[in-house]
């Protein structure tokens, strides 16, 4: 069990000693607010001005530590600052911090263990194209499909987010750059993720219905669908709410696109590097995308982002192809090696795969006890929680999801929202968070529910609402000897598997 000594998180949170945002809190935020745009959220969302951060865990300037179940939206899969990271990026930067593309040993170091750390028939057998973000990986990826097939469409699902960035080269003088990044994202089909909680299409008896109307797409000449290069899905969506397809969806999606001739890209922005409890999302159903666009984790926390594709896919690109002046930055890589070598090693993947089976099942027995949860699904350490009104309409409950938010926050956890009401709570937690911290987070998440239950007057069923069984060394925020850790080996309630094994 990682202790506060040896790189692992604040071991006494959830710790509230000035209810957030404390007054130090509260200076920063308001002198932010005098220079930076309005447009920003997340300090809205988590009103706090952060001083430090280890682990699975944040402190404030005010003391208040808080157990982190955003991971930077699952930037941090292996927590805040780990060990072996900052060992990487310590020795990097006394070496070399910027090199254009030019070869370094950071470089092909990074590009060796990604090839080997692909998923299916990429392994060892694919070309890299460093980008910068996440949303510039996927535009290089449609870029680069439509290059390949010489056609401009895309087909994307309903729920889909693949980032903001996209088209700046439009407003840039000198043909070359037009000739050579020539973006034509603006075409894109649209078609619905196949949700089994909200089935369109009969989702919720697998992905045959979605495979039909891909057919009647590509097959009707007035469907409007006539120069569709390739489809791109995320394997679990992400900000559309932590849904989690059908088994059958990615294998019949990859038989599809062979059957058509499109290329398949996958975004693992958000799914892949273990969050999933795999290293790609993609291996759960055995698929290899034709392109892969990888980001967020990869970098630790630096910006990072690479998009993998099929050596075979074409022969040559030209130079210049989609430029920019800080991909593959030698930091970013020193890092990013050593991320995937973490993952690789022992057998952390497994016990998120095995750890996040249980959270699973400690929000769905939640979800007996209080009505408001009307569907919890995931895989590893990608949970979404979804609230509603009733449930047998499944009206979306986004009011009573950012309550949450807000009531956890007081607690000192921090958990957001995603879907298109907002009406999901999501859980990702950096993997190697300690087992006596999550038992706390799920205490506060119960707490949080009891409290706004019995704020509406809510019960379920018509009969009282139970506490949820006491996790040893938590208290209420308020409640004497709050900010006292679980003594080493006490187990809570149904105890997380894993809980005696060493984090990653």
């Amino acid at each position: 069990m990682s202790r506060d000594d040896d790189g692992g998180s604040y071991l006494d949170a959830p710790r509230i000693l000035h209810p957030p945002p404390g007054p130090r809190s509260r200076e920063l935020l308001a002198e932010q607010g005098k220079w930076e745009t309005d447009a920003v959220s997340y300090s809205h969302y988590f009103p706090m001005a952060v001083r430090s951060a280890r682990g699975a865990t944040v402190e404030d300037v005010d003391g208040n530590r808080y157990i982190d179940w955003v991971a930077g939206i699952s930037v941090l899969n292996l927590g805040h600052r780990h060990p072996r990271l900052v060992a990487a990026l310590a020795q990097q930067s006394r070496e070399v911090w910027h090199a254009l593309e030019l070869p370094t040993e950071a470089r092909t170091h990074f590009l060796k263990e990604l090839t080997d750390a692909l998923p299916g028939s990429l392994r060892r057998h694919a070309r890299i194209f460093f980008t910068v973000t996440g949303g510039d990986a996927v535009e290089t990826a449609v870029q680069l499909a439509d290059f390949a097939k010489g056609r401009h469409g895309t087909i994307a699902f309903s729920g889909a987010y693949h980032g903001v960035h996209g088209g700046a080269v439009h407003l840039t003088s000198g043909s070359r750059y037009h000739t050579t990044t020539p973006f034509a994202g603006s075409h894109v089909v649209r078609v619905p993720f196949p949700d089994p909680y909200r089935p369109v299409l009969g989702a919720d008896a697998g992905a045959a219905g979605t495979i039909a109307y891909l057919e009647h797409l590509l097959n009707d000449p007035a469907s409007g669908a006539d120069q569709v290069s390739a489809i791109l899905v995320e394997p679990i969506l992400g900000e559309g709410g932590y849904v989690v397809p059908p088994d059958d969806f990615l294998p019949a999606l990859r038989e599809f696109c062979d059957r058509h001739d499109l290329l398949l890209i996958a975004d693992e922005v958000q799914t892949g590097l273990g969050r999933t409890g795999k290293m790609w999302a993609v291996e759960h159903g055995g698929v290899t995308p034709d392109i892969l666009c990888i980001a967020k984790t990869i970098g630790g926390g630096i910006p990072l982002s690479v998009v993998a594709y099929r050596a075979d896919l074409v022969p040559e690109l030209p130079r210049g192809f989609h430029i920019g002046t800080y991909r593959g930055n030698p930091l970013a890589l020193a890092v990013g090696t050593e991320v995937l070598r973490v993952l690789r090693e022992g057998d952390l993947l497994a016990r998120t795969a095995r750890r996040g089976a249980a959270v699973v099942e400690r929000f769905r027995a939640m979800g007996e006890r209080h009505p408001s949860i009307g569907n919890v699904r995931g895989k590893g350490f990608m949970i979404g929680v979804e609230f509603v009104q009733n449930r047998a309409t499944r009206l979306p409950w986004g009011d009573r999801a950012k309550a949450m938010r807000s009531a956890l926050f007081a607690r000192g956890v921090l958990m957001h929202t995603a879907g298109a009401w907002d009406q999901v709570l999501r859980f990702m937690a950096p993997l190697v968070i300690e087992d006596e911290l999550l038992e706390r987070g799920l205490a506060a998440f119960e707490d949080s529910l009891l409290t706004l239950d019995g704020a509406a007057g809510e019960s379920p069923r018509g009969r009282a609402i139970p506490h949820a069984p006491p996790v040893a060394g938590w208290r209420p925020p308020g409640a004497p000897g709050l900010g006292h850790p679980t003594p080493p080996g006490t187990p809570g309630p149904h105890p997380i598997p894993g809980a005696d094994d060493e984090p990653e």
